[in-house]
């Protein structure tokens, strides 16, 4: 039976790590086509088109191009033969039902052709399906939130899938009680299996699984708001919460990195000096490495932030200015956020930012106790963060350090304060110097 089917692979919408998503398209008529994902994801230029296949030069890193291209195959005879049980059956609508049944996984031989009928299919539809909404859910929010913001969304749907699958029981929206989060949360903290890493390595970050039960309820709740569900009882779905384990610099050791010599090492001063910017004016990495000539107006930096899509204003320093300007007195490189990290840490160590750093993180009610030089700890958001906690100690208002770094609320920023007791001591002992001279108890006059 001839189908109109076939895989692509668009290059003009990749994702933020540089690889584009492989579909199979089924054209239902000359109006109507669906994309069905394979969840397979390479570099669009390892994908030939006219052969529909992924190319041999493919970079192992991106996976075995023999496996990939027979599961390409199978999930293609799979949709064939899907399409044409769904035809036999009498589904009207066959590429709407194929679209909400098929997942890359499937196998035909697990669906009898008696389960594939008009009627079963539209009292499947009565119950919405919670992976489907899921998407629609991404889907509204693309052009309202940031791709940061998006990617959190495809997380939280990605520790779902994997959760249901270590459970080996579908997961719907009746599947949320107290005993599926705590399951949940014990699944992501012990036996998720971290993706991308060269030793088998499992478990999440407590945050990290603090963002996801966020995202699930923030998900949920929005379904139930539109009606699409009925009301879930999410009171006992607590979000773990832990610090982070992150430092801020002073101003002597962002002035040690400023003035480091990196003549020896000239590929390091660009990362270097957007580093230093970063320090000086509370950017994130999405926004200063996005800058432009023309966002410095007037000895101000006017810039749009990516996560939270609202302006700035900021304020620059003479130092600032100057780093801004030579900047672009040269051709600026495509930066990444894993290579500039690799990179400002070893700007670091060349600065002698070598203090030993201890700090520890609870997975689940183990405490795990990490100790390593500063600069091993120095991350793109340690800039932010050395801003943020520079200000409060210099004493600038909490309310204009919010106006430039974008934070929204109080609660948020304070998370950013990085200070020791002795730091928090120093600045009491200085406010009750100022107010009365360390003297609690003077008598009135």
């Amino acid at each position: 039976m001839l189908l109109p089917i076939k895989i692509i692979c668009n290059a003009r919408k990749s994702r933020r790590d540089g690889t584009s998503l492989i579909f199979i398209q089924y054209c239902c008529s000359s109006q109507h086509r669906v994309l069905l994902n394979s969840q397979i994801a390479i570099p669009a230029s390892y994908f030939t088109p006219k052969k529909q296949c992924i190319s041999e030069e493919l970079p192992e890193e991106y996976g075995d191009v023999d496996l990939l291209n027979k599961e390409l195959k199978r999930m293609l005879r799979t949709i064939e033969d899907l399409i044409e049980h769904a035809a036999k059956a009498g589904i009207e609508n066959i590429g709407t039902y194929v679209k909400d049944v098929f997942t890359p996984e499937m196998d035909i031989a697990d669906i009898s052709l008696s389960e594939i009928t008009e009627s079963t299919y539209t009292s499947r539809k009565k119950a919405p399906d919670l992976f489907m909404e899921i998407d629609n859910y991404i889907i509204s929010k693309e052009k309202r939130v940031s791709k940061k913001a998006l990617c959190t969304f495809h997380s939280m749907k990605a520790h779902l899938l994997a959760y249901e699958q270590f459970r080996k029981t579908p997961i719907t929206f009746d599947s949320f009680d107290y005993n599926f989060y705590e399951g949940f949360i014990d699944f992501l903290t012990y036996d998720y299996k971290l993706p991308r890493k060269s030793e088998p390595t499992f478990g999440l970050k407590t945050n990290t699984v603090g963002k996801t039960i966020k995202q699930l309820r923030i998900f949920i709740r929005d379904r139930v708001k539109r009606k699409i569900i009925q009301p879930i009882d999410l009171s006992d779905y607590k979000i773990p919460e832990e610090e982070t384990d992150a430092i801020y610099l002073s101003f002597d050791e962002i002035a040690k990195i400023h003035k480091t010599d990196l003549s020896k090492h000239p590929h390091l001063i660009e990362y270097r000096d957007l580093f230093v910017l970063a320090c000086l004016t509370g950017l994130r990495f999405s926004d200063f490495s996005t800058l432009r000539k023309e966002d410095l107006r007037n000895d101000m930096l006017y810039k749009k932030q990516e996560k939270s899509n609202h302006w700035v204003v900021i304020p620059m320093r003479m130092e600032a200015k100057e780093i801004f300007e030579d900047i672009f007195k040269r051709d600026l490189s495509k930066l990444t956020n894993p290579e500039f990290n690799r990179h400002i840490k070893t700007i670091g160590q060349l600065a002698g930012i070598n203090e030993l750093i201890t700090f520890s993180s609870k997975k689940g009610n183990k405490h795990i106790v990490n100790t390593k030089p500063k600069h091993e700890w120095i991350t793109t958001h340690t800039g932010r963060r050395s801003f943020c906690t520079n200000e409060f100690l210099e004493g600038t208002p909490v309310k204009l350090i919010m106006q430039i770094s974008g934070h929204k609320n109080e609660r948020d920023f304070y998370k950013y304060i990085r200070i020791t007791p002795e730091e928090s001591a120093l600045k009491m002992q200085e406010l009750w110097l100022a107010r009365n001279n360390m003297q609690a108890l003077k008598p009135k006059d």
